[in-house]
């Protein structure tokens, strides 16, 4: 079997601390994407899940790696799709590095299958809320509609 994956490179003028919390603290994450936030309290072994503005569970799994700033892995599933749920777990891994007055952040989401829709998916929507977050942290707003 083999994978497939989705990359997406960003670089934004903040520090790794700065991104490290954009990416794991509710109050910004609500703010850049769009009422959406991560429960959990980013401990390797606890559970994850993806919270919609409305209270229904997106996406869940686990917190494998957290080692802030550099490095968070989440083992993930998507839970509100039935096509998406039944590809399984996916691996996201968050890889933060300072690169002078900005930071570099890489997302690589994969998972042991070909053609994967989940990745398709996630592939519409890390662009849209990885700029949103950019956004906030470079200029104190989001994108206009908040993904």
């Amino acid at each position: 079997m083999s994978k497939s994956s989705y990359i997406y490179v960003s670089y934004i003028r903040s520090t790794p601390d700065k991104v490290w919390d954009a990416l794991t603290k509710p109050e910004f994450q609500k703010i850049y994407w769009g009422g959406t936030y991560q429960d959990t309290d980013w401990k390797p072994g606890s559970a994850w899940k993806m919270m919609l503005s409305d209270g229904r569970v997106a996406d869940q799994g686990e917190v494998i790696e957290a080692d802030r700033p550099k490095r968070i892995v989440l083992k993930w599933r998507n839970e509100f799709r039935p096509e998406l749920k039944d590809e399984g777990w996916s691996r996201c891994v968050m890889d933060i590095e300072p690169q002078g007055e900005m930071t570099k952040l890489t997302i690589t989401h994969s998972i042991d299958r070909d053609d994967s829709k989940f990745i398709v998916a996630v592939s519409g929507g890390w662009p849209k809320i990885l700029s949103s977050m950019k956004s906030y942290l470079e200029t104190g707003k989001p994108l206009p509609d908040g993904k």
